[in-house]
């Protein structure tokens, strides 16, 4: 799971687990798709509460690879307020992002073009 997922997920977890109640197609959904397995199941499961239920699966989560976060986005659809206040979350960590790296790359690609004439300038003014 991409460190902005986790953020997304660590952002979200009280509210979460006030309003999402993973014991029924939430697990088996995310076990359907691999993201959780026969283990993790029966962990959760013999969770006293639903709360404890939620939090726990929010604590596996980030550890189950790269399509965990997508799978539990598409287990909510008992929850769709909860879908997308995490998929408005994503949306706004994306945009911060891609900005922080559009910023650096630019001034790389600047940097590199001047480092680029000054090396050509050189050579040819050298011989």
């Amino acid at each position: 799971m991409e460190a902005r997922d986790k953020q997304v997920l660590r952002s979200l977890r009280l509210e979460l687990g006030a309003e999402v109640l993973v014991e029924g197609l939430v697990l088996q959904y995310l076990y359907q798709e691999g993201v959780l397995t026969e283990s993790h199941v029966q962990e959760i499961k013999a969770q006293a509460t639903g709360l404890r239920k939620t939090m726990l699966l929010l604590d596996i989560l980030p550890t189950r690879g790269p399509k965990a976060f997508d799978a539990f986005l598409d287990s909510l659809q008992e929850f769709p307020w909860v879908r997308e206040k995490l998929e408005k979350a994503r949306e706004e960590a994306m945009v911060e992002l891609p900005a922080e790296r559009q910023e650096f790359g630019a001034g790389s690609i600047i940097w590199l073009a001047q480092l680029g004439q000054e090396g050509s300038g050189s050579s040819s003014n050298g011989r």
